[in-house]
């Protein structure tokens, strides 16, 4: 069974946010209110609600890396992963945590990762993979 994905979260400035996932990432707006704004993240449904952003630790050992945990990905084709990363790093505006890079090169899984947070702290990984029937190849 395929089907979407709804995870909502706390920011704290609405319209920071909107400018965050909006202009900067490409996302589209849905619906809102005062105190969330609903966001087409890549084909699922994020609902970002003003408040207190959960507490993130580096403590998810991913191949040498300890990544931020808990995050939000998203797992995109190649050639998209590719101009989202280009157009991150030439904007100027992210800070990446773990920057555009290859992990895995030559196993299975092979994928292209990134590592950055929004304006309220909230931890993104965005992955790239050249055929998404390997996402789950062992």
């Amino acid at each position: 069974m395929k089907s979407l994905f709804h995870l909502a979260y706390h920011v704290h400035d609405l319209d920071i946010a909107r400018d965050f996932y909006c202009k900067l990432l490409g996302c589209e707006e849905g619906r809102s209110t005062e105190t969330w704004v609903d966001i087409d993240f890549f084909g699922h449904q994020l609902s970002l609600h003003l408040g207190k952003p959960f507490e993130v630790t580096n403590t998810g050992k991913v191949g040498s890396h300890m990544v931020p945990m808990p995050h939000l990905g998203v797992i995109l084709q190649m050639d998209d992963w590719r101009k989202l990363a280009d157009a991150l790093s030439a904007s100027g505006k992210v800070q990446f945590v773990i920057p555009p890079s290859i992990r895995f090169a030559g196993e299975a899984g092979e994928q292209a990762t990134m590592f950055f947070s929004d304006p309220s702290g909230n931890p993104i990984e965005v992955k790239g993979f050249a055929d998404l029937a390997q996402v789950y190849d062992k």
